[in-house]
């Protein structure tokens, strides 16, 4: 009872712990020996020392203890094996509680010889015989003791050394050697042990009626006072020999194996029984569970249904897919005695494993169409499985977090162990997808993926789960139709069920940039769409022709977005009038269309014609032809009357190789031949130009010429120019960018100075906003700029003339 139990089961001890205490947490093992000093049992140390960690189902973890185990104490006929067990709930073992268990059995019935075939190593104790010397001792090896080392001490019996048979050479360990290789050694007062891992190095494989065992042959050394003894202690355990067929477990184990048998003779079975976790089962309880156990001359078989009781299952995956293999611990106890060893006791513990079998899990949709709300079971498992995840939409979402996105998770579990998972999620969540069905019918679409782990092995798996539930709650589109003058127009109000569908005129997708190829409109603002298309197009059907006018109508087809199926139709049809289709220019031009009605399908109208058949179509469509031509031409007829001069012509379509028109549409201009008409105008005096000042970027130049022609300036090696005072300087300020011909060049300024910097002084006005200097002596000559083929732009050069001069102080001329 509690977290931690023991049990007694002949030379081993089981204590359990119960997952449902020890769940979520990480766990550690120690032996504690006499003197209170804790062993860390791991997998090498347990192997080497008679202990073995389990799960044996989804609700226990098993510790097994032989015996003879390393730290536990013999007195008498009694062992005690203590254990501590800590647990943490994080990997460091930080902060973990401990839990101490010792438990006491009883096992006084030693055989002389017994085997144990545990599923991680082998063991076999032989009882210590009557003390003989090494001559008298017979072994069907007798080479062995060229590897015995006359070194009697004397001490109490202890083991001293074991010696390995192997086919190629016989290898002899002392004591501390066998240890540090993993084997397990113990002697008490009365038993010489030994325990060989399966990884072991010595481990032979061999084959006993096609079984394979993993076998050692050894010969354990001991001294007893002033002898050393040997004893046999070989060993042989089966590894496979398990078939399954039709359903049934098949478990061979074959008798008398010729290592262990070595030199006995006279065979006889004493007990033959076997059971399932340790507890051996009478004939009554292994008939109720349909086991069948068979002692042949030669083997023992045990046949057990698959799924029986005693077992159970266990998920398992393969390949990524959801499956479940059956287990059972079973064990198998054979004694026989033999003229060699007396008793031999043989016990084998087998986990039996079947292999994977997918099993395909139930998705039961029990949605709630009052509620709206998705309901959806998924299931069953078995108890080893836990649900950690989901994924919605490409997101992966822990289950604690799923109620976040509006998935609410129950588990349910049932009274055998196994489990089922719960999904209730709201129609109107946006993760559940719609599709419209029919009528008014619409399908809600969950699609979500299921991500199990499995404990204790921490595999994993994924479950897609996909679901639909149909409601009677589809808004279809609707739409209303008008014209105008000269447009066909409808707007469609969008339902909840056409987000993904796509306007089609015919089989032609309109799309924004199609519309606008086509000047069309083509407009939605999310609630509604809306659709403009010109009366006189190509995607206009026109129906007939009468006085009233032309029946011109636009179908227009909403698709599914993913199977392009037709989902509804709507269609607007209106009457326009005739003189849509011709305009009669008061120049005489006349442009007249025709249409090609729905009906004629054989009708090119590319190959319509005026009376003068020379005369056709200047622009042709898929359903139009128009004529563009003059009233005087095109075997038009003129008729007069008191106010109204009338132009006839037709428009006429013939067979190849008939005169008789299969298509006629005869039309008219008319207009007035007097005519009054007021025309009101007035004038308006245009106002003067304005300069408004601005700012950018301009490219001047300054230049100066050797003579008034302004034909030969000077080029930059001529410089310093030298001249005489009043001789006379030509300049020319040219503006290079921008060449525009609007903008005109004008000098507000000019100074001149005795060095480089404009900035410098003295300095001296050559030309004060625009105009001459007065004070100069010798004024400045502003002179006019002319066009030719030099100058494109005289707006754009201003030329002027200056007296040479230089700068004085007081009386005294300047230097610089």
């Amino acid at each position: 009872t509690g977290p931690v139990s023991s049990e007694c089961l002949g030379n081993l001890v089981r204590i359990t712990l119960s997952t449902e205490y020890f769940v979520d947490k990480y766990l550690s093992f120690a032996v504690v020996d006499q003197s209170g000093v804790a062993w860390e049992l791991d997998e090498v140390m347990a192997s080497q020392c008679g202990y073995t960690v389990t799960y044996s189902n989804w609700s226990s973890i098993e510790l097994r203890a032989s015996a003879l185990s390393c730290h536990s104490h013999l007195e008498k006929d009694v062992f005690t094996v203590t254990i501590q067990i800590k647990a943490s709930h994080t990997p460091d073992m930080k902060n973990a509680a401990s839990h101490l268990k010792s438990a006491s059995c009883r096992y006084g019935l030693w055989a002389p010889r017994e085997l144990l075939c545990e599923s991680n190593y082998m063991e076999v104790s032989v009882r210590k015989e009557v003390p003989q010397t090494i001559k008298d001792f017979i072994q069907d090896e007798p080479e062995d003791w060229t590897l015995v080392f006359p070194e009697e001490k004397p001490e109490e019996a202890s083991i001293w050394q074991i010696v390995f048979h192997q086919p190629e050479e016989k290898k002899a360990f002392l004591v501390s050697d066998a240890w540090s290789a993993g084997y397990g050694l113990n002697t008490t007062d009365t038993r010489v042990l030994l325990r060989i891992p399966y990884t072991a190095e010595q481990i032979q494989l061999v084959k006993d009626q096609g079984i394979t065992f993993s076998a050692v042959r050894s010969s354990t050394f001991y001294k007893q006072r002033w002898v050393i003894l040997m004893v046999d202690t070989a060993l042989a355990c089966p590894v496979d020999g398990v078939d399954y067929t039709n359903k049934t477990i098949i478990w061979t184990v074959p008798k008398y194996n010729q290592l262990l048998s070595a030199g006995a003779t006279n065979f006889k079975d004493v007990l033959v029984e076997a059971g399932v976790d340790l507890h051996k089962l009478s004939a009554k309880e292994m008939a109720s569970r349909k086991y069948v156990l068979s002692n042949d001359l030669n083997a023992i078989t045990v046949k057990i249904p698959i799924g029986a009781e005693g077992g159970y299952y266990k998920t398992s995956v393969s390949s990524g897919q959801h499956g479940a293999k059956y287990i059972i611990n079973m064990f198998l106890e054979h004694q026989w005695k033999d003229n060699k060893w007396g008793l031999t006791k043989h016990t084998i513990i087998k986990e039996i494993e079947t292999p994977f079998e997918q099993v395909e899990l139930a998705i039961t949709n029990n949605s709630n169409l009052t509620a709206r709300l998705m309901n959806v079971t998924v299931g069953m498992f078995l108890p080893d499985v836990e649900l950690v995840n989901l994924t919605i939409e490409g997101v992966t979402i822990a289950v604690p977090e799923a109620s976040q996105h509006g998935y609410l998770i129950n588990e349910i579990r049932y009274a055998n162990g196994s489990k089922a998972y719960v999904l209730q999620v709201p129609f109107d969540e946006p993760s559940i997808k719609k599709e419209y069905l029919r009528a008014d019918m619409r399908a809600h679409i969950l699609n979500v993926t299921l991500a199990f782990m499995i404990h204790p092995t921490i595999e994993t798996f994924s479950v897609p789960v996909t679901a639909a539930s149909t409601a009677k709650d589809a808004v279809l589109p609707r739409a209303r139709g008008y014209c105008d003058g000269r447009n066909l127009h409808l707007i469609i109000t969008h339902g909840n069920v056409d987000q993904n569908w796509l306007p089609f005129i015919s089989d032609w997708h309109l799309t924004p940039e199609a519309a606008q190829k086509y000047n069309y409109s083509l407009r939605d603002n999310g609630s509604h769409l809306a659709v403009s298309v010109p009366f006189l197009s190509s995607h206009v059907s026109y129906e007939d022709f009468h006085t009233s006018g032309i029946k011109a109508s636009l179908h227009l087809t909403l698709k599914d977005g993913n199977t392009f199926a037709n989902r509804t139709d709507f269609s607007v049809s209106c009457r326009f009038s005739p003189s849509e289709l011709i305009k009669c220019l008061p120049n005489g031009t006349v442009v007249i269309t025709a249409v090609k009605f729905v009906g004629i399908s054989d009708l090119d109208i590319s190959l319509l014609v005026l009376r003068d058949r020379e005369c056709k179509p200047s622009l042709v469509t898929e359903k139009t032809a128009t004529f563009k031509f003059n009233v005087n031409s095109c075997g038009t007829n003129r008729k007069f009357n008191s106010t109204t001069m009338t132009y006839e012509n037709e428009i006429l379509y013939f067979k190849p190789g008939s005169d008789i028109p299969v298509y006629q549409l005869k039309f008219a201009c008319l207009y007035a031949i007097k005519q009054d008409v007021d025309v009101r105008y007035e004038s308006k005096k245009n106002p003067p130009p304005s300069i408004k000042p601005g700012f950018g970027s301009l490219a001047l130049s300054l230049k100066l010429f050797k003579e008034k022609s302004y034909s030969d300036p000077y080029q930059e090696l001529e410089y310093p120019v030298v001249k005489y005072l009043r001789e006379a300087l030509y300049f020319e300020v040219e503006l290079l960018q921008p060449q525009d011909a609007r903008l005109e060049l004008n000098l507000n300024d000019c100074w001149a100075t005795n060095s480089q910097s404009q900035d410098s002084l003295p300095q001296w006005p050559i030309l004060i906003n625009g105009c001459a200097n007065s004070e100069d002596s010798y004024a400045t000559v502003l002179h006019e700029v002319d066009y030719s083929s030099t100058v494109k732009l005289p707006q754009h050069l201003k030329r002027f003339e200056v007296r040479m001069f230089t700068f004085v102080q007081g009386t005294t001329l300047s230097q610089e």
